[in-house]
């Protein structure tokens, strides 16, 4: 249950509920978009799914209603007006409340006709197309102008670093990117020694995806700043958004390259030509539109315009709850 569940056991509904299983990139994305849409403090519930609703999510099953928690069997007897959800066992929630009179929003591809929400929200990559989709390039996310200004003051210490600041921006080899150890080594060691050619500081925050192996070589790179968990202090990532001069992500992760192609900073991803799936296309739309470049060695600046989709989605969203008003 979420910091804000408590107030879902009142009888009166909220105006809009987020739904998520509580992974971070699910629930951020639900989040991102209700602070979009003027909702920054929409109570969260994270729904706790039967290991059958997890298996046939978002299909409505005899017994469904019962198979997203108790705390979710309360919310169907006061549902909210708007509800949006991200990620499949969210999908099912936000069907089951459409059901009940909400207006249900999903965020990525439920697997399943679009007709059963009234707006879904997917990566342009997924392919989705229906009169109520509103396709994206990439992920929602909160980097934005403001977020990024309010970054460059809570983490100014790092201007003090000697320039170009290159951050490095590590996930974790997936099923979508089946990297060798090895090949990454190299490359990140070959990154390195180009930020030491240019007398540059390299900036380093790993994810809860990153192996620890991948976390134990990390040092052999002699990085002027090393994030690789909570022991090593608060997280730099918002700081290095803001405030690096060249941005290097490893290809994993759609969320994190969508959100350092939110930046006005040059962007260039490791290990691109392992990536294979869905996420691959979204790279390769990236790299088609000049935002993003492989790294192969150098890391030479090149003009960028920043990819924020949060709020073009946003706009587009209030437009159809306003028609169904």
């Amino acid at each position: 249950m979420s910091r804000h569940s408590s107030s879902l056991q009142q009888s009166v509904a909220p105006p809009l509920l987020l739904l998520s299983d509580g992974h971070a990139g699910n629930r951020r994305q639900a989040e991102a978009l209700a602070r979009a849409l003027g909702h920054a403090d929409a109570p969260h519930l994270t729904v706790t799914a039967t290991a059958c609703a997890r298996l046939f999510a978002p299909r409505v099953l005899p017994g469904a209603r019962r198979a997203l928690g108790a705390p979710f069997q309360h919310v169907l007897q006061h549902p909210p007006a708007q509800v949006i959800g991200c990620g499949r066992q969210a999908a099912l929630a936000t069907r089951l409340l459409r059901m009940c009179g909400s207006f249900a929003v999903q965020i990525l591809d439920p697997r399943l006709n679009p007709r059963h929400w009234d707006v879904v929200i997917a990566p342009r990559h997924d392919g989705l197309t229906a009169a109520n989709v509103i396709s994206m390039d990439g992920s929602l996310h909160a980097v934005d102008a403001a977020s990024l200004a309010a970054a460059r003051q809570d983490f100014a210490a790092l201007t003090n670093l000697p320039g170009p600041r290159v951050a490095l921006l590590l996930g974790g080899a997936s099923k979508h990117w089946p990297i060798a150890e090895k090949t990454l080594f190299a490359a990140l060691h070959q990154l390195a020694q180009r930020v030491a050619a240019q007398q540059g500081s390299l900036l380093i925050s790993a994810s809860r995806r990153t192996p620890d192996a991948w976390r134990q070589y990390l040092p052999r790179l002699q990085p002027a700043l090393l994030w690789r968990d909570a022991q090593d202090g608060r997280n730099p990532y918002p700081g290095l958004l803001a405030l690096a001069d060249v941005i290097v992500c490893s290809a994993d992760s759609v969320n994190m390259l969508s959100e350092a192609a939110a930046t006005c900073a040059p962007l260039y991803v490791i290990g691109s030509e392992y990536l294979h799936g869905r996420p691959a296309q979204f790279v390769h739309h990236l790299q088609a539109q000049g935002r993003i470049r492989n790294f192969v060695g150098t890391l030479e600046h090149f003009e960028v315009s920043p990819l924020r989709e949060t709020a073009r989605v946003a706009e587009q969203l209030k437009k159809m709850m306003a028609t169904h008003i």
